[in-house]
């Protein structure tokens, strides 16, 4: 964990001077080895003084977080840069139950006062909030992890990298792609976010982590020769990961640029797709999207039991009495996993922020729904269904807050789609198909309030004939009833061609909070899709 005198030494530093001259970047020599990581000293008695007067004053059970959060982006714009970010938070947030109700407070006052205080604080708030409480609060069991700790799969520290060096590999990016002849605007960034975080209990748990995410944007636009037309590819060209810098210098933008920009230019004289029905294949930068939106979001169980119905919304996958064990979400192959241990996947994490183990669990099962995402408060909603099932009431991992000065809550794990049984890929079921549109990276969509109706667009849209792609088209987007959908679902890619998809930022919760989720999944086709065209006038 940084000690507060480093915090004040180096909080402002990334921001030094921006001048950025024509130079390639040096070859970049093997990483420095990482820290060793320990919960030091005096973060362990700042967390004890916190849950000891969280008990003292009242608590029958508390947490405490004591972290350092650290967010960094670089943007530019063909030959310029025009944004740099940098933010850096250090303190700690203390939740307590006292008669079944949470309390929360949070502090920047590293001191054995300043984190008592906030205790004190939390539990006030948890009696106050006695008078509104619905239903008691009931933890579901775990076992105390007693100072463990955690890496996240990075090996170049992000924040180690200056800024010149960041910017110089965008703006060589984007030199690459002005390259092509019709593109004419590139706009590129990168974005990096670093979590130190402590966690304890008065169970026992005591955890120290260390999370990085790191993220690649950039967005070609094509423009006609007549200046009647433009289009784009991006900005999401790279999936964002839970990795370092060497995810970044693996990408190759200056390379891949060129590869993104000519589709933007071939995009110009892409035809508009002609409605109707067609097989649609989706590639996974396209289909994690549709698996967030209209899977993972869907099966969230605060959300199914209403309690984010003000800000995001409900579920068509309500009541849990109802639906678990019964409902038909998709075609028998449809198997969807939730965890968050998968290496280099956003949402993975050692230990989250209930103290957690997060296990790896079935959401969808052959087709058929079998579980929701839960946390320690949650998973006890469940006992009746997990009794009959044989399933031990325990919570899944799902609970995450955003940094030190927010309240953990239920937060979505990585949800996966799993691969088929065949070593099949992309080219593989383009072959198979007769008449079909193939769709790759995300754009533009919308669903409704209880996930049930959607529509989804495509970076790049493809016609296929007989087996083979004859060309880019224009204006494609699906329209879906989310269980119609995946029913139709009916070739899978195999092992070979899994990859995870992306989300940097989820909101979700009141006040707002933001997360990174992972989707895997594989090239996938859904037979009979309705295809309509976005650009038609009414």
């Amino acid at each position: 964990m940084t000690s507060r005198r480093d915090f004040l030494a180096t909080g402002g530093a990334a921001l030094g001077a921006l001048a950025v001259g024509p130079r390639l970047l040096e070859a970049v020599p093997a990483p420095p080895r990482l820290p060793a990581l320990y919960t030091d000293a005096v973060t362990r008695e700042l967390m004890m003084e916190a849950l000891d007067a969280a008990k003292r004053a009242g608590a029958s059970w508390a947490d405490v977080r004591i972290s350092r959060n650290r967010n960094n982006s670089v943007q530019t714009r063909e030959k310029q840069i025009t944004d740099v970010v940098e933010t850096d938070t250090m303190g700690c947030g203390v939740r307590v139950l006292v008669d079944g109700c949470w309390g929360f407070a949070a502090t920047q006052e590293l001191s054995k006062a300043g984190v008592g205080s906030t205790a004190q604080e939390a539990v006030a708030i948890a009696k106050a909030n006695r008078v509104a409480r619905d239903r008691r609060v009931e933890l579901a069991p775990a076992p105390a992890q007693v100072d463990k700790t955690w890496r996240s799969s990075y090996t170049i520290d992000p924040f180690t990298i200056a800024i010149e060096e960041k910017a110089d590999l965008l703006l060589r990016a984007n030199a690459a792609a002005l390259t092509v002849p019709t593109v004419r605007f590139v706009n590129s960034a990168l974005s990096f976010v670093k979590e130190e975080r402590n966690y304890a209990n008065t169970e026992g748990t005591v955890t120290t982590q260390d999370y990085v995410r790191s993220w690649v944007t950039m967005s070609c636009t094509a423009v006609s020769p007549d200046r009647t037309g433009t289009a784009v590819r991006g900005p999401e060209v790279v999936q964002p990961a839970g990795r370092g810098w060497e995810y970044v210098l693996e990408a190759d933008i200056v390379n891949n640029a060129k590869v993104w920009a000519g589709e933007a230019a071939e995009k110009l004289t892409a035809k508009p797709v002609e409605p109707g029905r067609y097989d649609l294949i989706l590639h996974p930068s396209q289909l994690f999207l549709t698996i967030h939106e209209s899977v993972a979001h869907a099966t969230e169980l605060d959300r199914a039991m209403g309690y984010e119905a003000n800000y995001a919304g409900t579920s068509f996958v309500a009541p849990p009495a109802k639906v678990l064990g019964s409902l038909t979400f998709g075609s028998p192959i449809m198997q969807i996993v939730g965890n968050r241990s998968e290496p280099g996947a956003l949402a993975t994490i050692g230990y989250d922020d209930d103290g957690v183990v997060p296990d790896e669990f079935h959401i969808i099962k052959d087709g058929i729904l079998v579980d929701y995402q839960t946390n320690r408060e949650q998973a006890p909603w469940l006992r009746e269904y997990y009794a009959k099932t044989g399933k031990p009431v325990r919570s899944h991992g799902c609970s995450y807050a955003q940094s030190w000065a927010d309240v953990a809550f239920l937060r979505m794990p990585n949800v996966s789609l799993q691969p088929g049984p065949k070593d099949i890929g992309w080219d593989d079921l383009i072959a198979a198909t007769d008449k079909g549109i193939a769709m790759i990276g995300r754009a533009s969509y919308s669903i409704d309030q209880q996930r049930y109706h959607a529509q989804f667009g495509a970076q790049l849209c493809y016609e296929v004939r007989k087996g083979k792609i004859v060309g880019q088209v224009k204006d494609a987007a699906y329209q879906m009833r989310t269980p119609d959908f995946w029913n139709t679902l009916d070739m899978l890619g195999g092992q070979k061609s899994y990859m995870h998809g992306g989300t940097f930022n989820d909101g979700k919760g009141q006040p707002g909070q933001s997360n990174a989720v992972s989707h895997g999944c594989v090239p996938s086709r859904f037979k009979n899709a309705n295809i309509i065209n976005t650009g038609r006038a009414l």
